[in-house]
């Protein structure tokens, strides 16, 4: 019986690690970590940026599966949630820029000079349905 458990827990130890790789070289394939070093100029601290990336996922997946009691969590909610919103966003606007959705519909639709008002109201969109959403959810 426990060498069953043994091998179930090898098993699901090692899916587990391929589908977190899988994730982690999605998202540096997606050029997401090395645009925002480019974007900051600091271009030299990619590889730790990427440990920051695959150490954040770990402790996210450990966070989620333990539910440790932390002091504070309160005021660390928002705070988290408004960083995985920023990252998610950089992360859909990264995957559409390579899907080259963008130089498409700017061509489509001939704007030329109000392509940073659009990014801005797409963004103002996805923050006000997703604010929406949760006091909907939530709120009540």
């Amino acid at each position: 019986m426990w060498a069953r458990q043994i091998l179930l827990g090898i098993i699901g130890l090692s899916s587990g690690m391929l589908v977190a790789s899988g994730l982690f070289s999605f998202i540096t394939g997606l050029g997401v970590i090395s645009d925002f070093a480019d974007r900051t100029h600091t271009g030299e601290h990619v590889l730790l940026y990427e440990d920051a990336v695959a150490a954040g996922g770990i402790l996210g997946n450990l966070f989620f599966i333990f539910q440790p009691h932390i002091a504070g969590a309160g005021w660390l909610l928002p705070v988290f949630g408004l960083l995985a919103g920023v990252f998610t966003g950089c992360w859909a606007m990264a995957l559409a820029e390579m899907l080259d959705v963008f130089p498409i519909f700017v061509r489509r639709a001939k704007l030329i000079r109000c392509i940073p008002w659009v990014i801005l109201g797409t963004a103002i969109g996805k923050c006000a349905g997703s604010l929406l959403f949760f006091y909907q959810r939530w709120g009540r």
